[in-house]
């Protein structure tokens, strides 16, 4: 089964967690703690400009001495992440994350961002794909016997 974006979002819901370009890196990180997620979405007006994950704070904030209380996220934000859309295969998702070396996609259909992908929805759901492979062979070999 070649699984797509869609079925990753559509388990897991498209709710997207947004911050506005001035919110301070502080506010971001309660945030993302409060939801128990890693990055959120950086828009303007309802406009894409990027994503602030933690790995862009430990990165950008702590290993330069700045202050999360004075830095606001967009000077650490993510602004060339390559972009998906729901018609993408899992399996793509999963080369370009590690080709890349990076955790999270935004998903996007035409010029709006409809959702977002980390590696763990990717894995997840590969991980899911093999269990429901596995479970069709068993059922055709009990079936054939």
């Amino acid at each position: 089964m070649n699984k797509k974006v869609a079925d990753v979002l559509l388990r897991k819901g498209s709710n997207i967690t947004t911050v506005s370009p001035e919110t301070t890196v502080l506010e971001a990180l309660h945030i993302m703690a409060d939801q128990n997620i890693g990055s959120v979405m950086v828009l303007q007006d309802g406009h894409y400009l990027g994503i602030v994950t933690e790995r862009d704070y430990s990165r950008k904030v702590v290993l330069k001495g700045k202050s999360s209380t004075d830095t606001i996220v967009s000077e650490i934000m993510s602004n060339d992440l390559p972009r998906v859309t729901a018609h993408d295969s899992v399996d793509y998702c999963m080369q370009l994350m590690s080709d890349k070396n990076i955790r999270y996609l935004p998903v996007f259909d035409e010029n709006q961002v409809t959702g977002i992908i980390s590696i763990n929805d990717v894995v997840k759901e590969t991980i899911l794909s093999q269990q429901e492979t596995i479970t069709q062979l068993k059922d055709y070999l009990h079936s054939s016997l």
